[in-house]
């Protein structure tokens, strides 16, 4: 039996964001609540920090913060050669999972396979079983080999499916399924499809479709994807398409739209909370990450919970309000003149507000580790804001609505910022490798309303 990895150094180990105990973790896999508990599942593979055969591993918290790692959910077994990304819906007083059976058919070439999705259930949340007459859904005629990350919710008696997927004509889409009772599967349509391999890419991976302030969203990361003008598109990112649902089961909708803008996000998925609130999360990670933490036996992070909201023709996303209660004690509470420096925790969270920004050009805030370095920027004249963190590929923008008062809401962990920017608008998601001390520093603009926490230094139990 293989030995589980092992973590052999904690200097980049995160405070407050949910991680393995060792090994390689991507995709959150079947965010959902049962029995008392928010449970979070992920691609996992324990015995490297590198991407290896997939595993489903589980943490379940009741808080959204303080996250308990389970056993592992889901093993690929004789049948499998991976158990790829997908989705948890509570049905009959237990809880399903909806996966991708990865299966490759020629040992010397990883490139030759397929995929078919597949259920597994439990009664306490903990314990799961696969169905045995799995698969539940193979590949329609007409597609290609890549058919997977399948994403069910309930509207009344009847469960729906929207899967990625590669057409034959080589473009991505997602494609619609309807069940009673998760075992069998109808078609329904193809949702929506690329307009262009160049814009919107060859395959869409972890489609999540959901309705939200009278608005249709269908979230996806594109494969195939190139940089696009001065706005640094990513190669490899996720956004949404916005709009409505017709009578023929399509998406008529806007173009293609980048959810976050930095470059560490990725993989969504989203869920409905008990309370109502569209809460989602992303793999704090891009495959082109340099991932400095593997040479310490691990890989891989998910981002803070995010509730979202239509608002302006997008979709604002803003740290789930649990987040508060990581606040151990307010360092600041008041206002930083232009020029200012101060120490901050390598766990900590910032509120900055500049007012009268609108016009303003040039550097307004560092921060500052080591080494390591995120300048935050305004381009007046272009109308936008600008992220650079200390890497080769270090840029990424973003135009902004028009504004006169700007605010800025950072978490800082030990190898990572999030940054969410005029509630919500748009968020720049960085894995920093931050050397403590950290320093913040203003530049030309005070900032005339000012908050800084310490955060907690460990959520997770493991």
């Amino acid at each position: 039996m293989q030995e589980a990895m092992k973590v052999t150094n904690q200097r980049y180990r995160l405070g407050y964001h949910l991680m393995t105990k060792g090994g390689w973790m991507n995709d959150p896999n079947g965010f959902s609540w049962f029995k008392g508990y928010y449970h979070m599942f992920y691609q996992y593979y324990p015995y490297a920090a590198e991407w290896g055969p997939m595993h489903w591993g589980h943490a379940r918290s009741k808080d959204l913060v303080h996250w308990e790692t389970l056993p592992v959910a889901l093993c690929p077994d004789e049948n499998e050669d991976g158990c790829f990304s997908g989705s948890a819906v509570v049905y009959d007083d237990k809880l399903w999972l909806i996966y991708t059976g990865h299966h490759v058919t020629n040992p010397k070439d990883s490139e030759e396979f397929y995929q078919d999705q597949n259920i597994a259930w439990s009664e306490d949340g903990i314990t799961f079983h696969k169905y045995e007459g799995n698969p539940v859904l193979r590949a329609p005629e007409g597609n290609t080999k890549h058919f997977r990350d399948p994403k069910v919710w309930q509207e009344g008696d009847t469960f729906y499916m929207v899967l990625g997927s590669q057409g034959s004509d080589e473009l991505g889409r997602a494609l619609l399924y309807e069940s009673k009772d998760l075992k069998q599967w109808q078609p329904v349509s193809v949702l929506d499809k690329a307009a262009t391999l160049e814009d919107e890419g060859y395959m869409w991976e972890c489609p999540d479709f959901f309705r939200l302030d009278g608005r249709d969203i269908l979230l996806m990361s594109p494969q195939g994807l190139e940089p696009q003008g001065d706005c640094f598109r990513n190669l490899n990112q996720t956004g949404y398409l916005l709009g409505s649902r017709d009578e023929h089961e399509h998406l008529v909708r806007k173009n293609f739209t980048e959810i976050d803008r930095g470059h560490d996000f990725y993989a969504t998925q989203t869920m409905l909370a008990p309370d109502g609130r569209r809460l989602m999360t992303a793999w704090m990670n891009a495959w082109d990450s340099p991932m400095q933490e593997k040479e310490d036996g691990w890989a891989g992070a998910l981002t803070l919970p995010r509730e979202l909201r239509v608002e302006k023709g997008r979709l604002y996303q803003q740290p789930a309000r649990e987040m508060a209660s990581m606040r151990t004690r307010t360092l600041l509470a008041g206002s930083l003149a232009a020029g200012s420096r101060l120490p901050i925790p390598a766990t900590s969270e910032l509120e900055l507000e500049f007012r009268e920004a609108g016009d303003f050009n040039g550097s307004l805030l560092k921060i500052t580790g080591g080494t390591q370095q995120l300048e935050i920027s305004l381009d007046a004249k272009g109308g936008r804001i600008i992220v650079q963190r200390t890497t080769k590929d270090g840029s990424r923008a973003a135009r902004l609505l028009p504004f006169e008062d700007l605010k800025l809401h950072i978490f800082v962990d030990k190898s990572s910022a999030e940054i969410f920017v005029n509630e919500g608008e748009l968020t720049f998601t960085e894995r920093i490798y931050w050397q403590e001390p950290l320093e913040l520093s203003l530049s030309g603009k005070a900032a005339e309303a000012a908050r800084v926490y310490a955060l907690e230094k460990e959520t997770n139990q493991y």
